[in-house]
């Protein structure tokens, strides 16, 4: 029997697959990641279930949409009855290990940490880095491991907190306390040292059994606001910044303005604005570039990369002021939806050096990981991605829903916004090649040719009614699906409940 493969899941957290040079970037900004994808499957169009984390995350470690999942709020967790991705593995003879920069994964208290022996969190008041008290003798490392450890569960319990009260909440965006939280929160934790780590991990396999494959699942977070990106790679795509005060000091308001990154622009940004913050955002992707190199590196050199089953992908975009938004709160635009995805097999299930041009949803990689893990079901397998296969015959969805938080931050902030960009209502999309459709509320339509528009300058929907119609009834399909497929919140996890695998396996997530 062959050898269980390794498995990497790696989350490039709000990195646009439009600012990646294998998929089409003008520019020379992430050669490292190209390498890569060139010797492995490309997916042209990889799609988000969701425009945010905390969704998009369950989706791809539970295999389902959001409105069956439904853990689609700050406050939501992830229900007890459906088994995450970590515990399946775990549950199979994996060693299952994160390293996770990204607070709404790896502090907030959702379930998303369920299923792993290890969870290292590079983010919040107090980390989960081994060895961060620097402990000067076996003995004062016990008492401060002790320290910390119960410090550190009472941090989470506080941070968690802030997370599910409105009142803590609208605390923690005040003007006072935003510069002290984004500085005393590591905020984007540490990229450089999760990854190093994660190759520490799966090239030394310390503490793991002889033969027993490894499942690491690591979230970088480098493309995030806010952006302190390499000095170098500033003079390399946004070469005037350095020298222009105005540009640097409208960045460091932005950097700070956190309330702005979830909130629609309105006409608060011109084009010059739009240029700083698309050039930083550059220069963050390219600075990122280069820790993955050094990781891809160390792995390829060890010989880990060739017995590792590697996925790539993004958990959403992000906007920098295109169609008048910022950040990733609201809307299921391609800039927050098309997400890179490539995988790297070394079974050879998928080819080296293909391209998938059909639209393939990311709550996919739950199937195909388990697949490439010898744990799939029957069912289960034929919705893995191996082979370049087309699980869902070429039609995805996703959907999205304006945090209860985020809205109040909203109307307190810009009220006039809400009717006007219709934050209020939910969002759903549909994607038929070559057509996509936005539903925004009950009647607010938006017709795309993804293929020929990729920027979606152009709204098809009132010359093609019949194909609006049509696609109108693929989400009325979704809906009436995912209404009677909701997973219930209660119950313990993994438990067996025979309507409950029905309506899974009815979806797809089981056979």
């Amino acid at each position: 029997m062959t050898a269980r493969p390794d498995i990497l899941f790696l989350v490039l957290d709000t990195q646009r697959v439009d600012r990646l040079s294998a998929y089409g970037f003008p520019e020379e900004i992430s050669p490292h990641l190209d390498a890569l994808a060139a010797d492995a499957t490309r997916f042209r169009h990889g799609i988000s279930t969701a425009q945010w984390t905390i969704p998009s995350h369950t989706s791809m470690f539970t295999g389902v949409y959001p409105a069956v999942h439904r853990t689609q709020k700050s406050s939501s967790r992830v229900p007890a009855a459906l088994p995450t991705l970590a515990e399946r593995l775990q549950q199979g003879g994996y060693y299952t290990a994160a390293f996770c920069n990204n607070p709404l994964v790896g502090v907030v208290d959702n379930g998303l940490r369920r299923g792993f022996y290890s969870f290292l969190n590079y983010s919040g008041l107090l980390t989960s880095r081994p060895n961060q008290a620097g402990a000067r003798s076996r003995l004062t490392g016990r008492y401060r491991q002790f320290f910390k450890r119960h410090l550190s569960k009472w941090l989470h319990r506080l941070q968690d907190s802030f997370a599910r009260s409105d009142a803590l909440l609208e605390f923690a965006f005040t003007p006072l306390m935003v510069p002290l939280w984004q500085t005393a929160l590591s905020f984007k934790g540490n990229t450089g040292k999760s990854l190093n780590d994660a190759a520490r991990l799966l090239v030394e396999r310390k503490n793991v059994a002889q033969k027993q494959p490894i499942f690491a699942f690591v979230n970088v977070m480098g493309t995030h606001m806010p952006f302190h990106p390499n000095r170098e790679y500033i003079e390399r795509f946004a070469p005037d910044f350095l020298g222009d005060k105005a540009a640097q000091r409208y960045l460091q308001r932005f950097n700070s303005d956190v309330l702005g990154w979830l909130t629609p622009l309105g006409d608060d940004m011109d084009e010059r604005r739009r240029a700083i913050i698309s050039g930083m955002y550059n220069a963050e992707v390219a600075t990122q570039d280069d820790q993955l190199g050094v990781f891809f590196e160390r792995l390829r050199t060890s010989g880990a990369l060739d017995r590792t089953h590697v996925i790539i992908v993004a958990d959403h975009g992000d906007h920098l002021g295109e169609k008048d938004f910022v950040g990733h709160s609201i809307s299921l635009y391609n800039e927050l939806t098309h997400v890179p995805l490539i995988i790297r097999d070394p079974n050879g299930d998928l080819p080296r050096g293909a391209t998938v041009d059909h639209p393939v949803s990311t709550r996919r990689l739950f199937h195909t990981a388990l697949a490439a893990a010898g744990l799939a079901d029957a069912g289960e397998e034929r919705y893995s991605l191996a082979q370049g296969a087309d699980p869902d015959r070429g039609v995805v969805f996703a959907e999205a829903i304006t945090d209860e938080n985020v809205l109040k931050i909203i109307r307190r902030q810009k009220p006039q916004l809400v009717a006007e960009y219709r934050c209020d209502q939910r969002r759903r999309a549909v994607w038929q090649t070559p057509y996509k459709l936005i539903l925004t509320g009950e009647d607010y339509r938006e017709l795309f040719n993804f293929v020929e528009d990729p920027r979606e300058t152009q709204n098809l929907a009132a010359a093609m009614p019949a194909k609006v119609d049509e696609m109108s009834e693929f989400l009325s399909d979704y809906e009436r699906q995912a209404e009677a497929q909701a997973v219930p919140t209660g119950g313990a996890a993994g438990q067996s409940d025979p309507q409950l695998r029905q309506r899974l396996r009815a979806l797809g997530y089981l056979e």
